[in-house]
């Protein structure tokens, strides 16, 4: 007599929840249209719930964004401009290790209940953004599954970023990390002029002015680039795009602010 035949064990389907469609239209309660890609990705009903705690910011050149040095008070939701994330050392060197533009947002250890972090974050392109209170944040979260998904998300692709931008700076040559950072600047900005100095490169960097304008000199000779008082100009984005190391096309991948950056710059 065979032996019965046991069934096929199925296989199990995990559920794909799609992404949220962008909405269009947006605003806060002052009538302040909102571009912050996460604000733009949430249900309607999740974006109600956290509308009435969005206070619209201007946010100037060089503001600081971490204010306290006990914590974070804040979570800024770019609308536009830029943010650094810089590492600080006791002697007053500095580099950066990530950037924030409207894809992204500014105090991701908020998401996980954390108000520590080892990055101090700085304005470096005069923009504007929604703060919103860390503890008013952390209540927020337990009834809006979908941003506190994508707050996640965004910290898990950022910690990537962070983790990218160290091996760069210890591996790579000056003028590779410097196309690099103005193509990361220019998908966040979407726009073709930069309004940055050597000076603020070279910290950005982590290196000396001189190296710094050296590595300009060569991406300005081979037409990439153009740079003429305190502003940058990108000529050839093909071109520069050819000159940046490796890292620019790992982090394209995953940090959600080239989606639609053709049609953000056009």
């Amino acid at each position: 007599m065979r032996p019965k035949q046991q069934p096929k064990a199925s296989k199990v389907k995990l559920q794909v929840v799609a992404p949220y469609p962008l909405s269009v239209g947006r605003t806060d309660i002052q009538g302040n249209t909102v571009h912050s890609r996460i604000l733009l990705s949430i249900p309607d009903d999740e974006y109600e719930a956290i509308l009435p705690h969005l206070c619209f910011v201007d946010l100037p050149v060089p503001r600081s964004l971490h204010e306290s040095p006990d914590g974070l008070e804040y979570g800024y939701f770019l609308n536009s401009g830029l943010a650094s994330l810089v590492i600080e050392t006791q002697d007053g060197r500095s580099v950066e290790v990530g950037i924030v533009g409207r894809e992204g947002f500014v105090g991701v250890p908020l998401a996980a209940g954390l108000t520590l972090t080892p990055y101090r974050a700085c304005v470096q392109a005069t923009g504007n953004g929604f703060r919103i209170k860390a503890e008013v944040l952390e209540v927020t979260l337990s009834a809006t599954p979908n941003l506190r998904l994508r707050l996640n998300q965004y910290a898990h692709a950022q910690g990537m970023q962070v983790a990218q931008l160290a091996a760069c700076n210890r591996l790579h040559e000056i003028d590779q990390r410097l196309a690099r950072w103005l193509l990361m600047c220019q998908d966040r900005i979407s726009s073709d002029l930069l309004p940055m100095t050597h000076e603020f490169f070279a910290q950005m960097l982590g290196t000396g002015r001189p190296s710094v304008s050296l590595a300009a000199a060569v991406l300005q000779r081979a037409g990439f680039i153009q740079y003429a008082r305190g502003t940058v100009k990108i000529i050839d984005r093909k071109g520069l795009e050819t000159a940046a190391c490796e890292c620019y096309a790992v982090i394209q991948k995953f940090d959600g602010s080239t989606s639609t950056s053709s049609s953000l710059r056009s």
